[in-house]
């Protein structure tokens, strides 16, 4: 991309992004075009991360591991739905994911946990990303019991309306009386540690991110 594209492009998106500066922004698209491969290589393709290339950024660079939390991160990212995350979906999506306010992250992590969209949490979902995200212990007991037990205490705790499944009215409250709660259902933000690794790296120089996430 030439000089003048690139101004253009970073000079677009600052405009639109509430936690990265002009600087910043300008780093995390050279780093995007540097994840993607060089344009002129394909000139008719939509640019973009698709859903692989993404996900092994957030297990390398994030230490992700959860198939089902990484895959619902993508879907987050990638705002219209068509399988790869863009160059405006990256710097968008990082702005929350790295910096976004209690109340964005709120509304992000809800709509990851909230599997078929239908904005609620329920039992069922619970469920699945409690069994997905805690380690499988060798006993004799069944696992599966254990996670109903823990179903069963968690919507004690935020239920609010004891509808029997989590709205994001639930889901808020409890956060902002716990914030520990904003992941409960499994890891879908950087931890802090990987979080300034990347922002270190990224916004010093961009190129060794590249090849520390290639080698």
């Amino acid at each position: 991309m030439n000089r003048k594209k690139l101004q253009k492009l970073t000079d677009t998106l600052t405009k639109n992004c509430k936690h990265f500066n002009k600087l910043e922004v300008n780093h995390l698209i050279k780093l995007f075009y540097k994840l993607v491969g060089d344009s002129a290589e394909h000139p008719k393709l939509a640019l973009g991360l698709d859903r692989n290339a993404f996900r092994n950024i957030l297990h390398v660079t994030f230490g992700m591991t959860d198939d089902m939390i990484m895959d619902r991160v993508f879907r987050g990212f990638d705002k219209d739905n068509d399988g790869s995350v863009n160059v405006t979906e990256w710097i968008n999506g990082l702005s929350l994911f790295l910096r976004g306010t209690l109340e964005e992250k709120m509304k992000y992590c809800f709509e990851v946990f909230d599997l078929n969209g239908d904005g609620f949490i329920s039992k069922e979902e619970m469920f699945h990303m409690l069994k997905n995200s805690l380690l499988k212990q060798p006993s004799e007991e069944d696992p599966d019991e254990g996670i109903k037990d823990l179903v069963e205490i968690t919507l004690k705790k935020m239920d609010y309306d004891h509808d029997g499944k989590l709205s994001f009215a639930d889901y808020e409250k409890a956060v902002r009386e716990e914030a520990l709660l904003l992941e409960a259902f499994g890891p879908c933000l950087p931890d802090p540690k990987s979080q300034k690794e990347f922002e270190e790296q990224v916004f010093k120089e961009p190129n060794d991110f590249h090849d520390n996430v290639n080698s």
